[in-house]
C-alpha cells in the first residue's frame, strides 16, 4: 500500500538527506577549530543544500521546476561526496565515517534517480 505524498516531508528522499545532513553535522564537529570556514562550512553547505532543493522544488508544485531542483540536488550530493573523499584523504575524517556517508550519498542518489524517472513520466502524461 502506497502512502499518499502530501509534504515535502512525506518523500523518503528528503528524510534520508536530513539524516544524511544531521551525519554531517555529528562528524564535522570532530573537525579543528581552523577548519570552520573551510571543509566544516562546506560540507554542512552542501548536504543541507541536498534537503533543501527537494523541498523548494516541491514547494514549486511544477513537475518541471521539480525535476530541475532535484537536478541541482544531485549536484549538491557529488559535491557533498567531493568533499568527504577530501576530508577523509587529509586526515580529516575517519575512514569509517567516509565509508558510512558515502554509503548513504549512494542511496539517496538512486533514490532521487528513481523519483526523477518518475517525475518525468508522470510529467508526460
Amino acid at each position: 500500500m502506497e502512502q499518499r505524498i502530501e509534504s515535502y516531508r512525506d518523500l523518503k528522499v528528503w528524510q534520508s538527506a536530513m539524516t544524511l545532513a544531521e551525519d554531517c553535522y555529528r562528524f564535522t564537529k570532530e573537525f579543528p577549530r581552523d577548519e570552520i570556514y573551510g571543509m566544516t562550512s562546506q560540507m554542512r553547505r552542501s548536504a543541507v543544500s541536498i534537503a533543501a532543493n527537494v523541498a523548494e522544488g516541491y514547494g514549486r508544485e511544477n513537475r518541471g521546476s521539480f525535476v530541475q531542483f532535484l537536478r541541482m540536488a544531485q549536484g549538491s550530493l557529488k559535491e557533498l561526496e567531493t568533499h568527504i573523499l577530501l576530508a577523509c584523504r587529509v586526515g580529516l575524517l575517519r575512514k569509517d565515517n567516509e565509508i558510512e556517508l558515502l554509503l548513504r550519498c549512494e542511496e539517496i542518489g538512486k533514490m532521487m534517480r528513481s523519483l526523477i524517472r518518475t517525475v518525468q513520466a508522470k510529467q508526460a502524461e
